[in-house]
């Protein structure tokens, strides 16, 4: 009996790994036991979760490429049919939204860099001091409505930016006023990437919203 049972335990562990492996397995059956309210709890998710990375894009990380992860999980794992379903379209449109805000920030760093002649020990502290400036700036905010963090963010993760800048410079052994030029360009380079980074990915978080409702 104990040995029956525990064959019959094993199979079923059997056929849900083999379940889960199987990519052609309909996909609205795990969504299904909760009826309609699964598929736009999913929905949600994949909004908040998108909202979630675009604020991300402040700090330097991927929040971007987070979002079109996340979208194509969705569009793996979640309705595959119906208003709240997306298709391949709507991840190509995200995807070169992220790309063309790595694109933007690239060009706008690499050309600020280049402009004032910047050292790899520089641009490595002004990556460091513009992450903490950024996580500075949406933690204390200044007293705008609604913006405050974000604003902050920006701000503080481009001074950030131009003091890590100066810093490495200095370290370095270069004279103040080739520091100061390296900062400033740290500083523009840094605001321009992340405000072009930040609204592409605002076109991706709309992109999802849209998928979702229409």
């Amino acid at each position: 009996m104990f040995q029956f049972t525990l064959n019959f335990r094993l199979d079923r562990v059997s056929d849900v790994i083999r379940g889960a492996v199987d990519l052609g397995f309909d996909t609205d059956d795990w969504l299904g036991w909760l009826g309609p309210t699964g598929s736009v709890l999913a929905a949600i998710s994949l909004v908040l979760v998108c909202l979630i990375a675009w604020a991300s894009n402040l700090i330097t990380l991927p929040g971007n490429w987070i979002s079109v992860a996340a979208l194509s999980i969705y569009a793996w794992l979640g309705p595959s049919a119906g208003r709240l379903a997306i298709g391949t379209t709507t991840l190509l449109i995200a995807f070169s939204f992220s790309l063309l805000g790595e694109i933007i920030e690239f060009v706008a760093g690499a050309y600020g860099a280049k402009r004032a002649g910047a050292s790899r020990r520089s641009t490595l502290f002004a990556v460091i001091g513009s992450i903490a400036g950024a996580l500075t700036g949406a933690l204390v905010g200044i007293p705008v409505p609604l913006v405050g963090s974000i604003l902050a963010a920006i701000l503080f993760g481009g001074l950030g930016a131009t003091a890590g800048a100066i810093y490495g410079e200095w370290s370095d052994g270069k004279p103040w006023k080739e520091t100061w030029s390296v900062g400033q360009a740290a500083f523009w380079g840094r605001t321009f990437g992340t405000l072009g980074k930040f609204a592409a990915g605002f076109l991706v978080v709309l992109t999802a919203i849209v998928a979702v409702l229409l």
